[in-house]
């Protein structure tokens, strides 16, 4: 009885979904994604993968208003994906104020990320009935990667333009037609004016006609000779231009000149296949790698979907190993290899049609050996550090870490539950096999909550550190959105400092660097502040600009415009060329730590004194630091910020600071406390 009600069940919801029209469940799938990632990216006040995101919003905000792409006034055509700006620039177009433009990309990232759910239909649809391409559509929108949807980045346009570069591709092996293989072509292009990664796909479209078999090989001949035509022409454009092919990856170039360990590539493949296993729920990993052995058994429409499923996947993992080697990454990018999990998912599909084929000589091991594979993941070096938003599937394991799970016990917690999620593959009846790609979302679902939380805390510090005490658009509000602004890092703050007041405030043009280079790839004008205080550029000339943006340790010579004052980041009206009244030393680049000693000089000063805010670091120093000058004394007390006003003798204060102390653990500093703010007050 139960089971004919089973069979009633499903034929009743067979008919519901035959009854409705293919769009309508498509448009529903893609309205509901967007609205929820939409609301889940609200949550994200500010941007906090840097420099990415200010590199894409200042190409948009180009784009939008001149129809160049520029970054701080300087082109940066070729060196990054202009796809992706376009499509957001609407918003910088529409809304002046950049915290509305802000959350206007942020929709229409939540559309282009849903709308991937197109895409993953019709290539599900090549090789499964439509009830389980739907179910195709709804697990591509539910990867917990969508949360890239808050963050200002090409991963929301080149997902949906991946899956259509693996749609046609299986369009094209299964009928090679030169339309066909000029349209692969031609979408690898899109793919790759998106996103720079996507060079990988270019090999992978000529692999995958190799694993139909040498005698079909024939009939891709308009794709090999423009292939093979299109690298020449690349090679001779760029030797006239004095440049290496390697210009063609942009600002990645430099990726392309290191040299490469095969162990150490080999290694990362390991390790990023492991994660990927991991990422996906093992269940989709061993079902695509038996029907992978099943190949003689699969049917043409299957085997082209596995022949581009695989050098799609083989090819975009291999570069991104390869990559993660380099000196400086060395850590696992599931950021740039999420794309291909729908393609894995699609395979699970196509096993529970095909009636969940379990070869006895290899699905146990298959099934095991999917399950064992998170088992080579180093967890240790993967969760005792904070996780990051490169790889995200990893969150969870940290949060369990961070509660008390050791490093050990959250890898055995982890390769036991790939193990059972591996025995469900090879003992999971064939009648409740439906229940897998169920249980993969669910598992998708609960992993979202940590990731989302990662995300929005990130970038809740973000704002924390970058703007403290005012509206994110404080410059434009106070000098309007076409002036000019030019913001200087003395490496004295966080650089957050200077990229949060560059993203929301449309005024501020140009950034200069005085002292150490500042991170991030975005050239960044070096400058310095000579003896009688003027900041000059590199060939020593003055700088000029009618407002400054600047820290605490660099007050100008100009009339205060507007403060951030939790931060000491005052906005100045200059002017005349840019001049320093104030010189700060003794505090180590990069923030605001002390050694033992610190002097603040002010020129042209009439007496007068400084207050400084003072705080130390329980995590240093468990009882009171004292801080003295001119006669003045503070006790500093950890956590607590301490205010501390010192008269200046011939427009001088000294600081010494006791006691200090070396942190170790490769930080070799004799380290004081915070010298958090610095402010004169003229004498009366």
């Amino acid at each position: 009885m139960t089971d004919v009600t089973a069979t009633r069940t499903e034929v009743r919801s067979r008919t519901l979904v035959r009854a409705v029209p293919t769009w309508v469940w498509l448009a529903g799938i893609v309205v509901v994604s967007a609205t929820i990632r939409f609301l889940l990216a609200r949550r994200m006040v500010a941007p906090s993968i840097m420099v990415d995101e200010l590199i894409y919003s200042e190409l948009a905000k180009s784009f939008a208003a001149q129809g160049h792409f520029l970054i701080r006034d300087v082109s940066a055509a070729g060196s990054f994906g202009v796809v992706y700006p376009v499509l957001i620039s609407p918003a910088y177009r529409l809304f002046s104020a950049v915290p509305d433009a802000y959350e206007a990309a942020k929709a229409i990232n939540s559309v282009l990320m849903s709308l991937a759910a197109v895409p993953a239909y019709f290539l599900a649809r090549r090789v499964l009935e439509r009830r389980l391409a739907l179910v195709a559509a709804v697990l591509s929108v539910a990867l917990p990667s969508l949360l890239y949807t808050g963050n200002l980045m090409t991963e929301n346009a080149f997902y949906p333009i991946f899956l259509c570069v693996a749609l046609a591709l299986v369009r094209m092996l299964e009928a090679p037609t030169a339309r066909n293989q000029l349209g692969v072509l031609a979408l690898c292009l899109v793919a790759y004016e998106t996103r720079q990664q996507a060079l990988a796909l270019f090999p992978a479209v000529l692999t995958a006609p190799l694993l139909l078999g040498r005698r079909t090989l024939g009939r891709f001949r308009v794709l090999y000779g423009i292939a093979a035509a299109a690298v020449a022409a690349a090679i001779v454009v760029e030797a006239v231009r004095g440049r290496t092919p390697l210009a063609l990856l942009g600002a990645y170039e430099t990726a392309g000149r290191h040299g490469y360990s095969a162990g150490a590539v080999l290694k990362w493949l390991l390790w990023h296949v492991a994660e990927l296993d991991l990422y996906l729920g093992v269940v989709p990993v061993a079902a695509f790698v038996v029907l992978a052995l099943s190949w003689r058994r699969l049917e043409p429409p299957q085997r082209a979907f596995l022949a581009a499923a695989s050098a799609l996947s083989a090819w975009l993992i291999v570069e991104v190993a390869a990559f993660a080697s380099l000196p400086g990454v060395t850590r696992i990018e599931e950021r740039d290899m999420f794309y291909v999990a729908p393609l894995f998912l699609i395979a699970l599909l196509v096993w529970i049609e095909r009636g969940t084929p379990r070869p006895r000589a290899s699905a146990a091991i298959v099934a095991a050996g999917s399950g064992l594979l998170v088992g080579v993941l180093l967890f240790s070096s993967a969760i005792e550090t904070t996780p990051t938003a490169d790889t995200l599937q990893l969150t969870p394991w940290w949060r369990l870490h961070a509660h008390g799970l050791t490093v050990h016990e959250a890898w055995f917690l982890a390769t036991l539950a790939a193990l059972c999620a591996g025995a469900l593959f090879a003992f999971v009846p064939r009648r409740l096999s439906m229940a897998l790609p169920l249980l993969v979302f669910v598992y998708f679902a609960v992993s979202q909550r940590p990731i989302e939380k990662l995300l929005t805390t990130a970038s809740r510090a973000s704002l924390f550190v970058g703007i403290r005490s005012v509206p994110p658009d404080w410059i434009d509000r106070s000098v309007g959105k076409d002036a000019d602004v030019a913001a200087i890092w003395t490496r004295r703050t966080n650089a957050y400092m200077i990229w949060e007041n560059e993203f929301f405030n449309r005024s501020v043009r140009s950034v200069y660097n005085v002292g150490p280079v500042m991170t991030g790839g975005v050239a960044t004008p070096a400058a310095n502040v000579g003896a009688d205080g003027y900041v000059r550029d590199a060939d020593g000339r003055k700088i000029h600009h009618r407002y400054v943006l600047s820290d605490s340790t660099l007050e100008l010579d100009g009339v205060e415009r507007a403060a951030d004052a939790s931060l000491g980041i005052t906005l100045w009206e200059v002017r005349g060329a840019i001049r320093a009244l104030t010189q700060v030393t003794g505090l180590y680049p990069g923030g605001t730590w002390s050694g033992s000693s610190v002097v603040y000089r002010r020129r042209a000063c009439a007496g007068g004194s400084v207050r400084v805010t003072l705080a130390s670091d329980a995590g240093l120093f468990q009882g009171p630091q004292t801080v003295r000058a001119a006669g003045v004394a503070r006790r500093v007390l950890p956590l607590v910020a301490t205010t501390m006003t010192v008269p200046l003798t011939h427009c001088r204060a000294r600081f010494a600071v006791r006691p200090t102390k070396v942190p170790g653990h490769g930080d070799s500093r004799r380290l004081g406390v915070h010298f958090l703010l610095f402010r004169y007050l003229p004498a009366r």
